[in-house]
C-alpha cells in the first residue's frame, strides 16, 4: 500500500487477464480493504473481478489513477493462496493474472447467498385439527425453523397443509440462512474392517494426516488393494482436527461409484467440482468452500484453485493420468502442483496409484515422498491371469480385428453369465475413410488430421478442432458411390464385430463421444449391476471403476501407444494396460486378461505377461536417467502457431537465433509439430533440455526478451515439463 500525492490510499490489485503485474487503484475514503479482498474494479471501458494483493501499488499519475467500484462481501482469498497463485505462474511461466483468473470463476459467488425463507411456530393453534395437521405440528414443536418444503416432507404431508397452517398464524415468517450444499461428513458413521497391510497402511496415513506439517506420501497399491479406503482413513483424520480436504480424480464426472464410497464411510457426499456442474451449484460450492461450509471436495484438476478456508489435506487419486495435465491458456500439471500447495500450506500430501509415474517413483526411492505398498487386492482376491495373443499366430478373420483365441474367451465368459470387456483407445468406427476408386482420404480442413468416422451420429469428426461433416455416400473426388471404405477399428468397430458373433449378447459401447456425462454414469451403474454381457470402451473404462462381474479383458490392440515417438510411451501403455485389465476379478473370481499384441517380446508387454512391475520401473528409469530426461532432467517446449506456414516457421527460427548460450542447457529444433495444423493455425515446436538443476525459467525468460515481440497472427506458448509431444 502507498498513498498518492494527494494523500489517497493506493493498493495493487490482480485482475483476471494476461497482466504480468497488479494494476494500482486508488481506495475510495471510507472503503475498507485489505490483501486478498475481492473488488469490482474499472478496466478499460468496463469492470472486472479483481483480487487485492499485496505490497505497493505503482506510481501512477493521479489524474489516471481510477478507484475501486466495490469490495465485495467474500471471504478474502488468503495469503496462502496468493503465494500459490504467484508459484503457480512463476512456474509455467504464465501471467499472474491469468492464474489468479481461475480461483475467480464463479463471479455470481462473490455476492453471499440470498436468504431463505422458513417458518417457525407461533403459540397460535388451528381451528381445526386433523391428523395431517398434527403431524406438522409434531414436528415444529421444537421451536426450530423450518423451510416450507422441508417441514412438509418430514410430516409426510403436501405443502398445502403447511400454507393452511401458515395461513391461520399457526406459523410465523423467518429468514434462514441458506442450506449447506451437502451435509458434513460423519468420520465415525462407518468404519471400515481392514487386512493387516491396508491396516498398518491406513494407520500410517491417520498419522501423517493429523500432523500439521508438509509430507508427500505415494500410495503404490495394486488395482482392487483397498487404495481408496485407505486413504479415505487420512481423509477422516484431516476432518477430526477440523480441516478441509481435496480430492483430485481424473474424471470426476464419470465416477459415480466413488463419490458412492465416500457417502458409505462418512454418512455424505462430497461436494463436487468439475466442468459439467450446472453453474448455480458450481457458484454454491465456491462459496462455501471459501466459508468453511464444505468441509471435503472431490473435483477435476482445477477445483485446485478452489479458495479453501482452512485446507489440510489433498489426495490425488490416479495420479499417475495424464488429465491431469491442462494444456490450455496456464499449462500446469496438477499432480504436483498439488505437492507445492501442500508445501506452501505445511499440510500432507496423498499420491495414489496401482501404476506410479516415474517421477513419484524416482522421489519415493529418493527419499523425498514416502512410499506405502499394497502388494495384494483386498480379501486376497487373485490378480487376473495375463496372457499375451501373439496376432501373426492368431490372427483374426479377414475384415475382422479380434483374434479367435479372443472370440472363443470372450464365448466361455459369457455362457459363465459373467462380464467381459473389450478396450480399444480409440472412439468412432474407424480412424480414417478413403475411395477405392480414386484413393482419397478424407482429412480435417483445418488440421493436420484424417476425419474419423461416427457410425452411429453418421458423421465424421476431427477430434483436434470438432469440425463434423455428414458422412457421405458418394466420394467429394471422383464422385463413385459405394465405395467408401473404413481403415482400421474404432471402439464402434469392435461392436459391429461383437454383435456378429455374439448376436445374443447384450453389449454396451463406453465412449466419452457417444454420450453425455449423466448417461455414462447409468451405464456404468447397469454394469456394475450386471445388466450387461460385454462392454465395449476407451480409456474412461479403465479409470477405478469396480464391476464384479468382470472376470476377462480383451485388449485389441495392445501395441496402440507404443507407436511413436513419445520419450513417455512404454510408462503410458504399461500404465493403461495394468489399469485396464484391473478391471477384471475384482470381487475374487478368477479372472483372465488378454493382449492382442504384434510384438509380444517388447517388454512392456513382458512385464504384463509377468507381472514384474519392479523389473519395468528399473529398467524405464534406467533409460531416463541415461538420457537425462524427466525426473533425472529437464525438458520444456515452445509452439510457435500462426495462420500461416511462413509465419511460424519465420518466428520459430527468430526464437531460435534469439536462443542465449547456457552450458546445462540445450535448444533443439524449429521442427514442424507433429500434429503440424490445428485449428487452421500452423505449428512449429522447439524443444529444451537441461539438466535437473538448469533454471529453465530464466533461461525462458532471457530468450523471450532477447526474441522479437510476435507479430501478426503468431502465438507463443511455453509448456514447462510437457506431457504431449503432439
Amino acid at each position: 500500500m502507498r498513498e498518492d500525492s494527494n494523500t489517497r490510499r493506493v493498493i495493487p490489485v490482480m485482475v483476471p487477464m494476461p497482466a504480468n503485474r497488479p494494476y494500482s487503484y486508488a481506495v475510495p475514503d471510507g472503503m475498507r480493504v485489505e490483501p486478498g479482498s475481492i473488488l469490482r474494479v474499472p478496466l478499460g471501458p468496463r469492470e472486472v473481478a479483481g483480487v487485492a494483493w499485496d505490497g505497493d501499488g505503482e506510481p501512477v499519475e493521479s489524474r489516471k489513477l481510477r478507484e475501486i467500484a466495490q469490495v465485495f462481501e467474500c471471504p478474502p482469498l488468503q495469503a496462502q493462496m496468493r503465494r500459490f497463485i504467484e508459484w503457480v505462474a512463476a512456474y509455467t511461466l504464465s501471467p499472474p493474472g491469468l492464474v489468479a483468473r481461475m480461483a475467480l470463476r464463479a463471479p455470481a459467488a462473490f455476492d453471499p447467498e440470498p436468504l431463505v425463507e422458513g417458518l417457525r411456530l407461533t403459540a397460535i393453534r388451528p381451528d381445526r385439527m386433523t391428523a395431517a395437521r398434527e403431524r406438522v405440528l409434531h414436528y415444529a414443536a421444537d421451536g426450530q425453523a423450518w423451510t416450507r418444503s422441508g417441514l412438509a416432507h418430514a410430516a409426510g404431508v403436501s405443502s398445502t397443509v403447511v400454507d393452511g397452517l401458515l395461513a391461520q398464524g399457526v406459523f410465523e415468517r423467518v429468514e434462514l440462512p441458506p442450506q449447506p450444499l451437502v451435509p458434513l461428513p460423519d468420520t465415525e458413521f462407518s468404519r471400515p474392517e481392514f487386512m493387516p497391510d491396508q491396516k498398518l497402511a491406513a494407520e500410517r496415513l491417520r498419522e501423517k494426516a493429523g500432523a500439521n506439517a508438509f509430507s508427500v506420501t505415494l500410495l503404490d497399491g495394486v488395482t482392487g488393494s483397498g487404495k481408496t479406503e485407505v486413504y479415505f482413513e487420512a481423509v477422516a483424520a484431516a476432518l477430526d482436527r477440523g480441516k478441509q480436504v481435496l480430492i483430485l480424480l481424473p474424471e470426476i464426472a464419470l465416477t459415480q461409484a466413488f463419490l458412492d464410497r465416500f457417502h458409505d464411510r462418512f454418512g455424505a457426499k462430497p461436494a463436487e467440482w468439475h466442468s459439467d456442474l450446472a453453474p448455480r451449484k458450481r457458484e454454491r460450492v465456491w462459496r462455501q468452500v471459501a466459508e468453511g461450509q464444505v468441509r471435503v471436495v472431490a473435483g477435476a484438476r482445477s477445483a485446485l484453485f478452489l479458495p479453501f478456508r482452512d485446507l489440510g489435506l489433498i489426495v490425488v487419486d490416479e495420479e499417475h493420468d495424464p488429465a491431469y495435465k491442462q494444456e490450455d491458456r496456464v499449462f500446469y500439471n496438477a499432480r504436483d502442483m498439488s505437492v507445492v500447495r501442500g508445501r506452501l500450506g505445511n499440510f500432507p500430501v496423498v499420491l495414489a496409484s496401482a501404476t506410479p509415474s516415474l517421477e513419484s517413483r524416482v522421489n519415493a526411492d529418493q527419499g523425498r515422498y514416502e512410499r506405502i505398498v499394497l502388494s495384494a487386492r483386498f480379501a486376497d482376491a487373485a490378480m487376473p491371469e495375463l496372457r499375451a495373443i501373439d496376432m501373426r499366430r492368431s490372427p483374426p478373420e479377414r475384415g475382422g480385428f479380434l483374434s479367435p483365441v479372443l472370440i472363443e474367451a470372450i464365448g466361455r465368459t459369457i455362457e459363465r453369465r459373467e462380464q467381459a470387456l473389450l478396450f480399444l483407445n480409440r472412439r468412432g468406427y474407424a480412424p480414417l475413410t478413403l475411395c477405392r476408386v480414386c484413393g482419397h482420404r478424407f482429412q480435417c480442413p483445418n488440421c493436420s488430421s484424417w476425419l474419423v468416422e461416427h457410425r452411429f451420429r453418421r458423421q465424421l469428426l476431427c477430434h483436434h478442432c470438432g469440425h463434423n461433416e455428414p458422412s457421405p455416400e458418394a466420394c467429394p473426388e471422383c464422385g463413385t458411390l459405394d465405395h467408401l471404405v473404413p481403415c482400421g477399428p474404432g471402439v464402434e468397430r469392435i461392436a459391429e464385430e461383437v454383435d456378429r458373433h455374439f448376436p445374443e449378447a447384450r453389449t454396451i459401447v463406453l465412449s466419452s463421444d457417444l454420450m453425455g456425462v449423466k448417461r455414462l454414469r447409468l451405464e456404468l451403474e447397469a454394469i456394475a449391476a450386471g445388466e450387461a454381457d460385454i462392454v465395449v470402451g476407451t480409456q474412461l473404462v479403465a479409470k477405478g471403476h469396480n464391476f464384479p462381474s468382470m472376470t476377462l479383458v480383451g485388449v485389441v490392440d495392445a501395441d496402440l501407444g507404443l507407436a511413436n515417438g513419445d520419450p513417455r510411451a512404454a510408462e503410458r501403455t504399461f500404465q493403461l494396460l495394468s489399469q485396464v485389465t484391473g478391471r477384471a476379478g475384482r470381487s475374487g473370481k478368477k479372472s483372465t486378461g488378454l493382449l492382442q499384441t504384434y510384438q509380444p517380446e517388447h517388454p512392456v508387454m513382458r512385464a504384463l505377461i509377468s507381472g514384474d512391475a519392479e523389473t519395468f520401473y528399473e529398467r524405464e528409469i534406467a533409460e531416463r536417467e541415461r538420457a537425462g530426461l524427466p525426473p533425472f532432467g529437464r525438458l520444456a517446449s515452445i509452439i510457435v502457431s500462426a495462420a500461416t506456414r511462413q509465419e511460424a516457421e519465420g518466428y520459430a527460427r527468430a526464437l531460435r537465433r534469439a536462443a542465449p548460450a547456457a552450458t546445462e542447457i540445450d535448444i533443439f529444433g524449429p521442427a514442424e509439430a507433429p500434429l503440424a495444423l490445428v485449428a487452421g493455425r500452423h505449428r512449429f515446436r522447439l524443444l529444451v533440455q537441461g539438466t535437473r538443476r538448469a533454471d529453465i525459467q530464466t533461461y525462458f525468460k532471457r530468450l523471450l526478451e532477447r526474441a522479437e515481440k510476435p507479430r501478426g497472427s503468431v502465438r507463443v506458448q511455453v509448456d514447462i515439463d510437457p506431457q504431449s509431444f503432439l
